[in-house]
C-alpha cells in the first residue's frame, strides 16, 4: 500500500490544505495520507489558533487518515529542525512518498538546491557572506546562486520551497529514498491576504481573532502576555545561552530587551537586527517562557503519538514494525521525558485561550478517531 507523508501545521485547517491532500493522494495514488502535525505551538514562533486534537479532526474529515504529533521541541525550531522531525515521524510511519506544498511545483530544482546545501563547496561559497553580516537566508541564497545560477536558487525565496528543500535533506541525511510529489500551491501565498475559495492561513487566523470567523475558544500567546513576561524576566544570560539558535550575540540582545520591553512586540522589536529573523527572534522567546533547552530535545524522535486516525489510518498503524513505539493511550506517555516535557506546553497552551482551560488536558484527552474515510476528493 502507498503511504503518503505530509509535515504540517494546519493553524488553521483550510481549503489549501483540503486541496493539497487531494493533490498528493491523486499523484502517489496513495492507499493512505499520513501527516506529522504540529502540537499546540507552532515554527513561527507561536501557538496554534486552536489546539492539537481539533485540528487533528479538521484535518480527518479534509481528506487525511492519520495525524502523528510533531512535538515542540522541533515543532518551534529553524526550517531544518522542524523538516528533520516532521520527515522522520513519517518515515517511522512507514511512508513511501513525502508530499509538500510548493510555490513551483518543481522537484528537480528543489532536489537540486537540497544537495548543494550539503556540499562542501556550499559553505566555501557561504563564508564570504556571512562575514558581511547579512542575515543568514539571504547568504545562504547568494551563495547558492553562486554555485548553480539563480533559475535553480530562487526557490530559496518561496516559503514553501524553501520547506520542500529542507524535507528533502532530511530525508537523505536519515538514508530514506521516498517518492517526491510537491504540490503547486493555490490561491494565496504565505502569509498572504484574502481569496475566494484559497485563502492563507495568516488572513484566517487574523479574521479568528477580529471575530469574523467562528472559532471556539481560539488561543494567541497574547491573551497570556503577562504570564510570559513573568516567565522571561526570570530567566538569566545563561539560560537565553541555552536556547537552540541564540549564538552570534542573540542571546545577550534577547536578555536585555526582556528588561526593557512592556509588551512581547516591543521585545521581539528591541532584539531585531537585520541579522536575525523575526521568525528566530519569536522562537527563541517561546522556548525561553516554556521552558525549553537544547537538551530538551533528543538525537531522534522516541514515539509516534497518535493524535487522530479513521480506519485506513488504524489500518496504517496495525502494520507498522514496532521498531518505534505508538502511544495512543495518553497515559501510556507517562514516565517519557519528552511527554511529560508536552504536558507542561499543553498546560501552558491553556493558559493563552481565550478563556483559559483546566491543566491535564494531555492526560485525559484521547485521539480523534473517525470510523470513516474523511473527504477524499
Amino acid at each position: 500500500m502507498e503511504i503518503v507523508g505530509i509535515v504540517a501545521e494546519y493553524n488553521p485547517f483550510h481549503n489549501g490544505h483540503r486541496h493539497q491532500i487531494a493533490q498528493a493522494r491523486a499523484l502517489a495514488g496513495a492507499g493512505a495520507v499520513v501527516c506529522a502535525m504540529s502540537g499546540n505551538f507552532v515554527q513561527r514562533g507561536d501557538c496554534a489558533v486552536t489546539d492539537k486534537w481539533t485540528r487533528a479532526r479538521m484535518a480527518l474529515e479534509g481528506g487525511a487518515d492519520l495525524i502523528l504529533e510533531l512535538p515542540t521541541v522541533w515543532a518551534s525550531s529553524s526550517a531544518e529542525t522542524f523538516a528533520r522531525g516532521g520527515v522522520e515521524i513519517l518515515q517511522a510511519a512507514g511512508a513511501t512518498a513525502l508530499s509538500f506544498g510548493s510555490e513551483t511545483g518543481d522537484g528537480a530544482a528543489l532536489e537540486q538546491v537540497a544537495q548543494v546545501l550539503d556540499d562542501p563547496a556550499f559553505s566555501q561559497a557561504l563564508q564570504p557572506f556571512l562575514s558581511r553580516g547579512l542575515p543568514f537566508a539571504q547568504c545562504r541564497h547568494r551563495a547558492v546562486q553562486e554555485l548553480v545560477g539563480e533559475e535553480v536558487a530562487s526557490c530559496l525565496g518561496n516559503a514553501n520551497d524553501n520547506l520542500g528543500v529542507e524535507y528533502l535533506r532530511a530525508a537523505r541525511r536519515l538514508g530514506w529514498s521516498p517518492k517526491v510529489y510537491p504540490v503547486f500551491r493555490v490561491g494565496a501565498g504565505h502569509d498572504g491576504g484574502d481569496h475566494p475559495q484559497y485563502p492563507s492561513a495568516s488572513h484566517v487566523r487574523g479574521e479568528i481573532r477580529a471575530g469574523a470567523v467562528a472559532m471556539d475558544n481560539p488561543a494567541f500567546l497574547s491573551y497570556n502576555q503577562r504570564g510570559m513576561l513573568a516567565r522571561l524576566r526570570c530567566l538569566e544570560l545563561e539560560d537565553w545561552e541555552r536556547i537552540p539558535d541564540c549564538g552570534e550575540g542573540l542571546a545577550q540582545r534577547l536578555y536585555r530587551a526582556v528588561r526593557q520591553g512592556t509588551s512581547l512586540e516591543e521585545i521581539y522589536d528591541l532584539a531585531k537586527t537585520k541579522r536575525y529573523a523575526h521568525a528566530r527572534i519569536r522562537r527563541a522567546v517561546l522556548w525561553g517562557a516554556l521552558g525549553l533547552r537544547e537538551q530538551d530535545r533528543p538525537a531522534q524522535v522516541p514515539y509516534l503519538r497518535v493524535l487522530g486516525a479513521n480506519q485506513r489510518g488504524l489500518g496504517v498503524l496495525r502494520n507498522l514494525d514496532g521498531s518505534v513505539p505508538v502511544i495512543t493511550k495518553p497515559t501510556h506517555g507517562k514516565g517519557i521525558p519528552l511527554m511529560e516535557l508536552e504536558a507542561r506546553c499543553t498546560d501552558f497552551y491553556a493558559l493563552c485561550r481565550e478563556t483559559v482551560t483546566l491543566c491535564g488536558a494531555e492526560w485525559s484527552t484521547s485521539p480523534v478517531i473517525l470510523q470513516k474515510s474523511g473527504n477524499h476528493v
